[in-house]
Order: structure tokens, then sequence, then C-alpha cells
């Protein structure tokens, strides 16, 4: 008599090959994104590298009564949460209106062309394309403000004028990522029905109804995931574009949080501090991603689960 095998059990045994390549990826996140979250403790520690975590004393949440006191750091957070949600409502859009143009492209060539493009500027670094701005932005010898002097008009200090400044942030974030991004989205467009299309033009429909009627609901699944980890994310930022792009003159709006872990964690070796500030931003992001996923639920849209709601 045959013993009943465990189904999970016959799972792994009839697809051992698949889980044998998955054990490189299990132990990168076991090792580098699991074993460090210990560090954490050092928020609730006097930390002293030569005690280490375990022997520092606790000193509860002194630290964050501590981070919470500090007047730059709520400049910081309230830069962080600025610069975000202009880059949500600037930026996020961006890559989509890209992908639904390149979609209603016909020239295979061309359209290759311009997604080769538009990609290139995601491979490279933000120093070398900060080099590239100052080539064209900086106020005496950038050649668009050569090019305005030239007409007689008034130059322009894009890196140290305030309104200017975001400007150039929200315009070179675009310009670095917006071609990478489309990719998710255009490989969105491939699962859509091309009947849709068909059964639209013979009701009539132009390109513009097409892409509205058509295109765009087919990925609105895809851009409701994409935007609830875009809010997820809003207490983080990057920490290169900031730190080049700032200055002392528009330091009042360029200090954000990534910039202020680096002063206060780097340079002024308050580690406690800045994991405190660290920590605090880990937990409202994820406040924010569990309430936006279960927003997109309660409204009857797909989640980051795959999951919708159940009417009745």
């Amino acid at each position: 008599m045959q013993l009943k095998r465990n189904p999970l059990i016959k799972n792994l045994l009839g697809n051992y090959e698949f889980y044998l390549m998955l054990l490189p990826v299990i132990a990168y996140f076991i090792i580098f994104k699991y074993i460090p979250m210990y560090g954490v403790l050092i928020a609730f520690k006097d930390f002293n590298i030569f005690k280490g975590i375990w022997n520092s004393d606790w000193v509860g949440l002194e630290v964050f009564r501590e981070v919470f006191r500090d007047k730059t750091f709520w400049r910081a957070l309230t830069n962080t949460l600025r610069l975000n949600l202009l880059s949500l409502i600037v930026n996020f859009p961006a890559p989509i209106i890209l992908a639904l143009l390149m979609n209603e492209i016909r020239a295979e060539k061309f359209k290759r062309v311009v997604q080769s493009i538009s990609y290139m500027p995601h491979f490279i670094s933000w120093v070398i394309l900060y080099g590239i701005m100052l080539t064209f932005l900086n106020k005496n010898t950038g050649l668009i403000n050569v090019f305005l002097k030239n007409i007689g008009l008034e130059q322009i200090n894009f890196l140290t004028e305030k309104k200017w400044w975001i400007i150039v942030y929200l315009g070179s974030a675009i310009w670095k990522e917006v071609g990478w991004s489309t990719i998710i989205y255009l490989a969105a467009l491939t699962s859509i029905d091309p009947t849709l299309y068909e059964a639209a033009i013979v009701d009539g429909a132009g390109r513009f109804r097409c892409m509205w009627h058509v295109t765009l609901p087919g990925i609105k699944s895809t851009i409701i995931i994409m935007l609830i980890l875009r809010v997820g994310q809003t207490m983080s930022i990057g920490f290169e574009q900031p730190f080049l792009l700032g200055n002392a003159k528009v330091m009042d709006i360029a200090e954000v949080l990534s910039t202020y872990i680096y002063k206060m964690g780097i340079i002024n070796a308050r580690f406690s501090f800045t994991t405190a500030v660290g920590l605090f931003q880990s937990v409202v992001n994820f406040i924010l991603l569990f309430i936006v996923n279960s927003v997109a639920r309660a409204l009857g849209e797909q989640d980051l689960w795959g999951g919708k709601k159940i009417e009745g």
C-alpha cells in the first residue's frame, strides 16, 4: 500500500529545481534585509560603538523625544513631504503619458529609437547628470543663460532661486527616470486584447477615444498598484539628487530627511538619533502603504496582494 504524501512535500519534490534557483534570493533577503533589522535597537539605546548594540545603555523613547524637539528635523520632514507630493502630482503621470504616446507610434524603428533615447538617462549617475545640468543652467556660463543674455533677456538663477530650484528638481527627475518607468506600463499594454480596439473603431472611436476608453482602463490596475507603492514611499526620498542640487541659498527647501540623516549620522556620528529618524520613516511609510492599499481594496480595485473587495 502506497503511503500518501503531504501535498507540500510533493510540491517541493516535484519542483525542486525551481526552489533551488530560489535559494540565493532567499539567502540575500535573510542576510541583508532581515538579520540587520536587529539594528533598530540602536534607536532605543544610547549607542556606543565601543560597547556595541547589546551592551549600550537602554534609554527607551528618549531618542525619539530628542528627534521631535529638533526644528531641523521638522524642516527636513516638511521638505520631504513637499517634494514627494509634487513628484506624485507632476512626475507620476509622466511615464503613463509617455507609454500611451509610445503605444500609438506605428513605425517600429522610430518607436525603438524613442525608447532607447528615453531609457538612457536612467543609466547615468546623478553626479554626471548634475554636471550636464550645470553646463546648461549655470548663472554665468550656462548655455541657457548665455542664450538669454544674447537676446537681451534677464538671466535666471536656476539653482539658487527657490521656485526655479523646485522646477529643476522635478524636471531633472522626469528627464532621468521617465523612460525607464514606462517599461512596466508598456508591458501592461501588451496584455490588452486587440479586439477591443477593433470593436471601438467599428463603433466610430478615434485614436484618442480608444486611448481613453480602452488603453487606460486596460492598465488601470497597474497604475493603481504603482500609485500605492509610490504613496508608500512618501516619507522616503533619494539622497543623490537633493544632495547634489542643494546649496546654502536653497537649503530651506532642499534639506530633506536623507540629507539630514547623512549629516547627523555620518558627519556628526549621532547613530541613535538617525536610527530613530529612519525607524520613524519606515513606520509612517508602512502606515501610509496600508491605508492606501485598504482604500484601493474598499473601492473595488486590485490591491498589492491581487485581491478585491467582494460585494454582497
